[in-house]
């Protein structure tokens, strides 16, 4: 029998005040945080480069003031470092955060500096904060295990006689190097992953490219130059250099863009017929630089030990060409390309990126 007069008010307050109760309760939860601000709309549209020596200009020349030894700072950051150098009309400004030698762990968040310099992606930040990032451009992983530029000195001791072969005394642990450096790089890419999101990017606001390695030294050293005068390599080393190790480094850094779905230009054949000491004639066609000494500070005790530091890194032009082929993937529907040479010998971004 349902309640009539009086009671049937009563009963509805009740029902309303118990329905009331019970909405209180199951939407307890604590008011939603203040939403993230998302990408600055109307600030410049950037392009920012982390990483080591074969992004930051190394070899290029024209450095950054305060990156050339100053103060301990040999970060060699260059104004010609390819990132400079893509050509896109839409961008207003570019940053380069990248440093000489930085391995994964210092271009991802954390305590770990690289020559007076701490974690790049912290300094990513700030620059996410106050410009519409377009893109984050990362060259890193070779100085982790792999510690590539010391096998290419190994490579120069075997030469002289002081040592075996790269190829037989790194050969075999090669691919287990860099598996190991496989995971590190990874960290660091969900770094600058977290980096963006907590500036309020989502994946889709910006593109997140990451860069393998050219090879700077193939077998085809021209005649008188595979030596001090050039590129002091034994010829076994320069194949396994180029045959070897450069394809498995490319794998084990493609792997780690696809970890965390990041696209992924193939630098491993973009200096096919132009690596240091290619051309006995013409060295301008070079887009690497050949051993490289500077006699002046070897006559400086801060700076004698870096007096080899450019050598068998990209040159200016080698920078410009990267820079180009760099600019045009931006622009491309493809996850993964190759820099490879088209007709007219520059660099393009081909589709493939098979061996």
């Amino acid at each position: 029998m349902r309640p009539t007069g009086w009671r049937a008010w009563v009963t509805l307050a009740v029902v309303i005040l118990l329905f009331g109760t019970v909405l209180l309760v199951s939407d307890g939860r604590a008011p939603d945080p203040t939403p993230l601000p998302g990408p600055p709309q109307d600030a410049p549209r950037v392009l920012v480069a982390m990483g080591d020596s074969t992004i930051s200009g190394e070899g290029a020349g024209e450095y950054e003031e305060g990156t050339d030894g100053e103060d301990g700072n040999w970060c060699h950051r260059s104004r010609h470092a390819s990132i400079h150098q893509t050509g896109l009309e839409t961008i207003d400004r570019t940053f380069n955060l990248a440093c000489s030698g930085a391995p994964s762990p210092q271009v991802g968040l954390g305590d770990v500096e690289q020559y007076t310099e701490p974690s790049q992606a912290e300094r990513l930040a700030a620059i996410a904060a106050g410009n519409r990032v377009a893109a984050v451009v990362v060259g890193a992983g070779a100085n982790d295990e792999p510690a590539f530029s010391h096998v290419l000195d190994a490579c120069v001791e075997a030469w002289t006689g002081r040592g075996e072969p790269c190829g037989e005394s790194v050969g075999p642990e090669w691919s287990q190097r860099v598996d190991k450096m496989v995971p590190k790089l990874v960290r660091a890419l969900e770094d600058i992953r977290t980096v963006m999101s907590n500036a309020g990017y989502e994946e889709s606001d910006y593109q997140l490219i990451v860069q393998s390695y050219a090879a700077p030294v193939g077998p085809n050293v021209a005649d008188g130059l595979q030596d001090l005068s050039g590129c002091p390599f034994r010829s076994d080393d320069l194949r396994w250099v180029q045959r070897d190790a450069v394809p498995v480094l490319t794998a084990g850094v493609r792997e780690a863009a696809a970890r965390v779905g990041a696209r992924f230009l193939d630098l491993s054949r973009a200096g096919i017929g132009h690596e240091a000491c290619s051309n006995e004639r013409d060295q301008s066609t070079e887009w690497f630089r050949r051993l490289a000494v500077k006699w002046d500070d070897l006559q400086h005790e801060d700076r004698a030990t870096h007096a080899l530091q450019e050598s068998f890194h990209p040159n200016a032009t080698g920078h410009e060409q990267i820079g180009g082929c760099l600019g045009e993937f931006l622009y491309t529907p493809d996850q993964a390309a190759a820099c490879l040479a088209g007709e007219g010998g520059d660099l393009h971004p081909a589709s493939s990126v098979g061996p």
